[in-house]
């Protein structure tokens, strides 16, 4: 967070807000855990991203209350080695064991059987955002210097910093949900099977790396 980037975001509110909305949707728009919960969810709800999002909310904006009022030293506190590794235990975990269970039902989803996650779409949005520790590395990082950069022009814009950089997530689950919602039909048996079954095996792959590297920069620190 150098001063040199502090003074380039707050010389002008519309740079600031070029930015958020810039950095924003390229962290949104990349494969993770919320978004194979957003294209499993939307297999049957075509709302499901709005849903989503609001869970993912639920996750988010109490984090960004907590930057701004504490500052530094939440952005610090989630940059611990320990506290990423807890994060990374528990969240990758978690989501290894979604990533199986979605693998295993991926022929019974073909078939016109439930969904693979056991949670509405609210809930699934809020535990995919919280299992990930790089959502938190990234609000205690890139994030936390964009609250800063906010609170330079006010605590109104604090607020509208929340809501645009949150809108971006609406905008793209609800549009991938809705997406696969709509085109479902056109898929084959086995592209239906091929969909979650990659879903399935993003999120493993994303909780077994959650869980390696915290551990692994845990283990260099002693």
């Amino acid at each position: 967070m150098s001063a040199v980037d502090y003074e380039l975001l707050s010389e002008n509110i519309w740079v600031f807000f070029g930015f958020v909305l810039l950095i924003s949707l390229s962290g949104v728009m990349t494969p993770g855990p919320v978004f194979a919960a957003a294209v499993a969810k939307g297999y049957k709800d075509k709302k499901a991203g709005i849903k989503i999002a609001l869970g993912h909310a639920l996750v988010e904006f109490p984090l960004i209350a907590l930057i701004a009022f504490i500052g530094f030293q939440a952005g610090e506190f989630f940059e611990e080695p320990a506290v990423g590794f807890a994060i990374g235990l528990i969240g990758g975990s978690l989501l290894v064991y979604l990533g199986i269970g979605m693998i295993r039902s991926r022929k019974t989803i073909a078939e016109g059987g439930q969904g693979s996650i056991p949670y509405g779409a609210t809930a699934a949005g809020a535990i995919t955002t919280s299992a990930n520790p790089y959502f938190f590395i990234w609000w205690a990082t890139v994030g936390a210097l964009l609250v800063f950069n906010a609170q330079w022009f006010g605590p109104v814009v604090v607020v509208v910093f929340a809501v645009v950089h949150w809108s971006c997530d609406l905008a793209w689950y609800s549009f991938t949900s809705f997406t696969v919602f709509k085109t479902k039909h056109l898929w084959t048996p086995m592209v239906h099977q091929v969909v979650f079954g990659v879903c399935g095996a993003l999120m493993l792959a994303f909780g077994i790396y959650f869980i390696v590297g915290p551990a692994y920069e845990l283990s260099s620190t002693l």
